[in-house]
């Protein structure tokens, strides 16, 4: 049982080795709680989080084996709920530990396995405490550092929550540490050009050229949204993003299976954009979006041609945004070259807790020092806007 501020036994702590064992609706009622509007963010909901344990994405195979943290209020029904995993690697986090892996394997301690409060292979900064009150979200915040103690992990990493959670997890013992995204800013415009006439005129120009490249070579772009995303596109989507991840010589994190349960439980947040050439598909992109942004999330190409990177992944995420009067688009981890194409810097944070004190202090000076570097980078970057002086937006 989990206390509050008067002492009383309000919560009851349970851990879910899979969201089955909680009811849909109060999962989601959960996020719209924290959100505070309707079409939350996808990769909160439970059917998004239940479509990667159903399909295998996630488990003990895949390294991520779920602890959802549930607290339950005293008759019984939901009050907060974490999405927590016990990791037995680093990979698909996008917040990057490894060297503190190693510097535990050096001393002969065992950093893995460890706790993360997270979306798998997601970026994406959002609602890590899902509570339905201000009392129920500092709950969970203390349940988070209780249950890391009580199982013995190493460490626990709660990544890209809200500002108001860091906050909140700070106060927990945790250190925040700080990062650079780069998002793309609707201000307001009635179309693309619109925005391209915002912008410096260098980064207009090169825009319009990426774009005049994938139009000259004979590229051919359709929007497809919803139900009209049919298996035979999945499957084509599905074979593009296991071709680029092979090329990189990685192994893809999401399967077809995932994707298509997705697209059937979520269609009104999901778009595939599709480019073809000579009337034969070429390469894909999968956008997903809520009431204010639309995220980009994976692409894959199974022919090269000069910027249908960027057209797929940038310039139709614009496109859509702009359509759908959104006011953000992500693009993903990192990548500074996204500056000269219309996206500004955005502040990220995650929040870490290490066992081991020694290891913790030395953790902790690391961050202040990365901290001031990242503050010192987001003042660069910021110099370097690309939209024409005293403009920033819409002229």
């Amino acid at each position: 049982m989990l206390q509050d501020s008067n002492g009383r036994n309000d919560y009851r702590m349970q851990v879910l080795s899979d969201l089955d064992g909680v009811d849909a609706a109060q999962w989601n009622a959960l996020v719209d709680a924290c959100t505070n509007a309707p079409a939350a963010q996808p990769f909160l909901r439970h059917e998004f989080l239940r479509a990667l344990e159903t399909t295998g994405c996630v488990g003990q195979d895949a390294g991520w084996l779920p602890r959802h943290l549930l607290l339950r209020d005293a008759e019984g029904q939901p009050a907060a709920a974490v999405p927590l995993y016990l990791k037995f690697h680093s990979y698909g986090e996008y917040v990057f530990d490894w060297a503190w892996a190693d510097a535990y394997r050096q001393h002969g301690l065992r950093y893995y396995p460890k706790l993360a409060a997270a979306i798998p292979f997601t970026p994406v900064a959002g609602a890590r405490l899902l509570a339905r009150d201000a009392q129920a979200q500092r709950a969970a915040a203390q349940a988070l550092v209780q249950l890391a103690r009580d199982t013995g992990v190493s460490s626990l990493h709660v990544l890209f929550p809200s500002a108001t959670e860091a906050a909140l997890l700070e106060e927990q013992g945790l250190m925040i540490r700080r990062g650079v995204q780069f998002h793309w800013r609707n201000a307001d415009y009635a179309n693309v050009d619109e925005f391209l006439a915002a912008l410096a005129q260098p980064k207009r120009k090169k825009i319009r050229a990426e774009r005049r490249k994938v139009m000259e070579a004979g590229v051919t772009i359709e929007r497809l949204r919803g139900q009209a995303i049919s298996r035979k596109h999945w499957a084509f989507f599905t074979r593009c993003y296991e071709h680029t991840y092979a090329a990189h010589h990685s192994t893809p994190y999401l399967s077809q299976d995932f994707f298509e349960r997705i697209g059937a439980a979520l269609p009104e947040q999901i778009t595939l954009a599709l480019a073809s050439h000579d009337g034969r598909p070429i390469a894909a992109s999968l956008l997903m979006h809520d009431h204010e942004r639309v995220y980009g999330r994976y692409w894959g190409a199974l022919q090269y041609v000069p910027c249908l990177h960027f057209e797929l992944c940038y310039y139709q995420a614009i496109e859509l945004a702009i359509e759908l009067r959104l006011a953000i688009v992500e693009g993903g981890a990192q990548g500074e070259h996204k500056l000269a194409r219309g996206f500004e810097p955005a502040a990220t944070l995650s929040a870490h807790w290490l066992a081991e004190p020694a290891f913790a202090q030395a953790v902790d000076r690391f961050l202040q020092r990365e901290g001031a570097m990242i503050g010192g980078y987001m003042d660069e970057l910021n110099e370097r806007s690309p939209f024409r002086a005293m403009a920033n937006g819409k002229p």
